[in-house]
This record gives C-alpha cells, structure tokens and sequence, in this order.
C-alpha cells in the first residue's frame, strides 16, 4: 500500500507560527503533527507500507525534505517528495503524486488527526472516513443508504443533506482508477470555487460503479488554527500518556511541580515552576518562576516570571513578563 499525505497549503490560519515552520511540522506533544498523522495510519493498516508520498510546496526546503524522508523510513517505508506549486484544490494536490497512484492507496490531508480504532478493509472499492458534526454547512458530507454505502458527495451543502462531514480520510483500492478520475478534472477543467476537488471525482466514480463505504473516526482532532491545535496537544497528551514516554531522563526539574500529563523534550529545565496540565515543552525549552497550563512552547525558548495558559510559543523565542506594581484598596478585586 501506498500512503499520500498533501501538505502543501501555507497555513495561513496557523501565522504566525506558520511563517517559517511549515503547519504540519508544528509539534503535538513532542512530535510533528505529520509524523503522528503517518504513525495513526500505519497502525490501522495490515498490509505492507511501500511509500509514503509527501506533497509540499516548493519553498519548504531541503531539512523538511530529509525529515519527512526520516518519518517514512521509521515505519519502514521509502519517503517520496512531490511539490504542488500552485494551490488549486484537493484533487490538484493529490495528483501531484501521481507516480504513487497505484495499487492501494491511503491518502490523508496533513492538518488532521484523528482517534481510530478501524482497520482498513482493503477489500471494499473504497471508504470515506467521516464524523458527525453539528454544523455541516462548511464541510464536504456523504449521504448514505441503509448499508453504510454511500449515494452521494456534497461540498458544503447550504441546506440539511446530512452531518457526516469528510474529515480529509480516504482509501482507494484501484489508485490507477482514481488517477485518471483526478485527470479528467484537470483536462476538462471541472472546477468548483476555482479549485479541483476531490469529492468530484469520486462523485463521477460513483456514477460509474465504484462502490463506497462510510467509516467513522473515534475522534476528529483539528490543527487548522492556535486554538484547534492547542485543543489537539491536549487530547494527544491525553490519549498518549500510557503509551508514550513523554518526559526526557535529560529534562531537568528543580523546585517545580509537573501536573501530568505533559510533554518535557531533550535538555529542558523547568525551575521554581508549575507546569501542566497539558503542557508540551520541546527541546531545550527553559522555564523558570512561571505557571504554564494547556500550552505548547517551541523548542529553545526561554520563559520567565511568566503566567500563560492556552497559548502557543515558537522556537527560540524569549518571553519575560515584568513585574507589576499595584495599589490596590480594601475589597478590591483584580482580574
């Protein structure tokens, strides 16, 4: 099986984190989110990974490259770059990876993951995976018959159609089928809002006999903005803290209390602290005299005397607060 993860977009929900970190190599709890998008999948997946095509825009640079390379290899895979050079849809995105649309293919869109306990059943045409969502008016949604069979695609749908949104999760058993799908697009210029889409494509495979299915996520976890992302550190964090060793023996820990659970990379030194719940502090971070909760700090910044939650820092930032001065009378209140 083949697995293609577009991550070209520019993130631009994500600035200004975004400006010189691609968006899905922002860390959750420790890791990338692409290298954990890489790792749920090939926890679901029997068969063989063969390549892992990552579609990036073409600024990214050669580090990203060799560290994308790096993930694929860990799970025993090769690592393919492709380059998308102009933001045109989906269904763009996708074909340009068009040399790994064979076989068995998984694709899956780098500002998402997701909690699952499925396996893939690669003996069915082709699934969708999807989660019940209140308003489904911004997504892509299925309609299904009474088999969890899919009837129709619908691209944000202004009137009720259903609340099973399309969380960007897909498996395809004939990749060449859904190459040529995604060429037709291109070369008769099918477009909606200007852009190429997938659920057109799979529109007009369905209107040609491939057969559908519907599966649900356990859980949706979004990266496309601070504070979905900040939300996602927190579930992960959550999820991982019986299954992943989330404190370094390197980090250092002196007169501080550490709520679990948390993220200490390499090297980190928190002093007269508190830290947590749901702090992810990556390498080299320094703290000291601060209260972090819900937050992740970038590596190699340096935080002091400060008080933060719900927050997002970059890499080899340095954050001071000052101290107050205060005049505050009887029966005062401060917030």
């Amino acid at each position: 099986m083949n697995i293609i993860i577009p991550m070209a977009g520019m993130g631009k929900r994500m600035r200004p984190h975004t400006l010189t970190t691609a968006k899905p190599l922002i860390p959750i709890a420790g890791k990338p989110i692409v290298q954990r998008l890489v790792e749920d999948i090939v926890a679901t997946c029997k068969e063989k990974i063969d390549e892992i095509a990552f579609i990036i825009g073409p600024g990214f640079g050669k580090d990203v490259e060799v560290h994308l390379c790096q993930v694929a290899e860990a799970m025993g895979a090769k690592g393919k770059i492709c380059y998308q050079e102009q933001a045109l849809g989906t269904a763009h995105a996708i074909l340009c990876a068009a040399e790994s649309l064979k076989g068995n293919v998984f694709i899956a869109f780098a500002d998402t993951l997701f909690k699952a306990t499925f396996s893939i059943d690669t003996s069915k045409d082709a699934i969708v995976w999807t989660q019940k969502i209140d308003d489904p008016s911004a997504f892509g949604v299925v309609k299904l018959t009474a088999n969890n069979q899919i009837e129709a695609f619908v691209e944000k749908p202004k009137e009720f159609v259903s609340d099973l949104a399309i969380i960007g999760v897909y498996y395809f058993r004939d990749g060449e089928g859904l190459k040529k799908e995604l060429q037709r697009l291109i070369d008769e210029d099918i477009k909606l809002k200007g852009e190429y889409q997938i659920t057109d494509a799979m529109e007009h495979m369905l209107q040609n006999g491939v057969k559908f299915y519907m599966d649900q996520v356990d859980e949706w976890l979004d990266c496309g903005n601070k504070d979905a992302t900040i939300y996602t550190n927190q579930r992960i964090l959550d999820i991982k803290k019986d299954t992943e060793q989330l404190v370094a023996k390197s980090a250092k820990v002196e007169n501080s209390v550490i709520i679990a659970p948390c993220f200490l990379g390499e090297n980190v030194v928190v002093k007269n602290s508190v830290i947590g719940p749901f702090v992810s502090l990556e390498a080299g971070v320094e703290v000291s005299d601060s209260r972090i909760s819900n937050s992740i700090v970038q590596a190699y910044t340096v935080v002091k005397n400060a008080g933060f939650e719900n927050s997002l820092l970059g890499k080899n930032v340095t954050y001071t607060e000052k101290p107050k001065e205060l005049s505050l009378g009887d029966f005062s209140t401060q917030s």
